[in-house]
């Protein structure tokens, strides 16, 4: 397939009221969570205090992280059908790419869900640098994998 018909099938299948809905939900529970919790919904630090989170603070992290993987599993259940998941790459790739994602959300102090949804909207400075960094980042390695080395 070349890049022409590609393209087309991303508009195409481009779906703006699911992509609304899914948009709203993901801000809803960041609020609710904030809200009621006081704790920003960024994945990597509920990932990374799950197992060493005081007395009280581990139940809902353990019933967010669930949720992470029900949903999908709700929503195949419901009817809906779940995309097709194709790995391509190697699995020594595979865990580097893991280890490079975690250290960079170390280094950043938190992921793209907790600074891009949950920082961008409590207007933090701090998060709207690490957001521009994350897409900068992202675009330049888009353009070389796709254009330098055309993978």
């Amino acid at each position: 397939m070349d890049k022409s018909q590609w393209r087309w099938m991303l508009m195409e299948s481009f779906t703006p009221w699911s992509a609304l809905a899914g948009g709203l939900l993901i801000g809803l529970s960041a609020a609710l969570l904030l809200l009621v919790n006081g704790r920003v919904a960024g994945i990597s630090g509920i990932l990374g205090s799950t197992f060493t989170a005081g007395r009280g603070d581990t139940a809902w992290r353990i019933a967010f992280l669930a949720g992470l993987v029900a949903a999908p599993l709700a929503y195949a259940a419901a009817g809906g059908t779940l995309p097709a998941v194709a790995v391509e790459a190697s699995p020594v790739l595979l865990v580097a790419g893991g280890l490079l994602v975690g250290f960079g959300s170390r280094l950043g102090s938190g992921c793209t869900s907790g600074h891009g949804v949950c920082g961008l909207a409590r207007l933090s400075r701090r998060s709207l640098v690490a957001t521009v960094t994350f897409m900068a980042t992202a675009a330049a390695t888009v353009f070389v994998v796709r254009h330098l080395l055309g993978a």
